[in-house]
């Protein structure tokens, strides 16, 4: 089974149209600590869904390029972005784009972040790697994702464990070139599919590019 055919944006534009809203609205805590002990600059959120992220990253003062391979998800997110003040709906790019086709431009950005991208092998480390690649010195790399102990829970997720991956599995990814802040497991309370609380584990990978030499990057040769 080919599960990259299968979540292609046909997919994706699917489930967005089955939904009125899939997600909460709310930005991701992980990005939201993250990016509030940071200096705002630029900053590329993949597969931003419905926008919450990237508007609020735009709110904090950032120059946000918000991608997603689903056109339903972006017109959502633009519809969104034109309820902000236009200050901050200036501040935010949106492109519809897959990564997996079409990487970012090297070094292009000072916070890249991936919020539960669950991708199989090989196209995870394919895409986490561009992403890396997408960081300028200085810049952080934040990628969250459902760790393989939730398949444990009664958290909704699904029975498919290739999709789930830990921090350990994603540190490889890096050179010697990265501080690695957070390598980790990290819980998060949560409501299970019968509405009780209960605890979840987010696998959370934060890193800074360092310093060191670095060619400018290249314009980009697509949108992003």
């Amino acid at each position: 089974m080919n599960l990259h055919i299968e979540m292609d944006q046909e997919f994706w534009d699917r489930r967005y149209t089955e939904q009125r809203r899939i997600w909460s609205g709310n930005p991701n805590p992980h990005l939201v600590t993250t990016a509030s002990a940071l200096l705002p600059g630029r900053a590329l959120d993949v597969g931003c869904g419905e926008g919450a992220d990237a508007l609020w990253l735009a709110r904090s003062g950032w120059r946000v390029t918000g991608v997603d391979i689903s056109e339903v998800a972006l017109g959502r997110a633009r519809e969104q972005a034109r309820l902000e003040d236009t200050a901050v709906a200036a501040r935010v790019d949106w492109v519809h784009a897959d990564l997996l086709e079409a990487p970012p431009a090297p070094g292009g950005f000072d916070l890249v972040s991936a919020q539960f991208m669950q991708l199989p092998e090989p196209a995870r480390s394919v895409l986490f790697g561009r992403l890396a690649d997408a960081v300028a010195p200085g810049g952080t790399l934040l990628i969250v994702g459902h760790h393989p102990s939730d398949l444990q829970t009664a958290a909704r997720r699904p029975p498919l464990p290739e999709l789930f991956y830990t921090a350990e599995d994603l540190t490889p990814l890096l050179d010697g070139g990265w501080d690695i802040s957070a390598s980790e497991a990290r819980p998060r309370a949560v409501d299970d599919a019968a509405g009780h609380a209960a605890v979840v584990r987010d696998t959370v990978l934060q890193a800074r590019r360092l310093n060191t030499s670095r060619a400018p990057a290249p314009p980009a040769a697509g949108p992003v």
